[in-house]
């Protein structure tokens, strides 16, 4: 996958359409990966331990990575992700404007 955690993503689509955030999570199985901030659903739980609390909790859900794009950190833009290959070394860099990324 293109998209590693740590790097900030903005949405494409769908109902949180250009929302930006981390990435906490990837999971390359099934080409999905989960932003904070973004996809927010609400979970029930119930107390695990006497004298611990249940209610309602927020968590962040996966979004498929193809409707996010990587915001480049030199022109601050959502752009798609390329490679160079220098020295037996493959480094990603920003389609838009050329800055190699971590």
């Amino acid at each position: 996958m293109r998209i590693k955690k740590g790097d900030t993503v903005q949405v494409l689509s769908g109902n949180d359409k250009g929302k930006t955030g981390e990435v906490l999570e990837v999971i390359p199985k099934t080409q999905k990966i989960i932003v904070k901030g973004v996809n927010i659903r609400k979970k029930h739980v119930k107390p695990k331990k006497a004298g611990e609390e249940g209610g309602i909790i927020s968590i962040e859900c996966a979004i498929h990575a193809a409707k996010v794009n990587i915001v480049c950190p030199k022109c601050n833009k959502p752009s798609r992700i390329g490679y160079k290959i220098e020295k037996e070394e493959k480094t990603r860099i920003c389609k838009r404007c050329g800055t190699k990324l971590k």
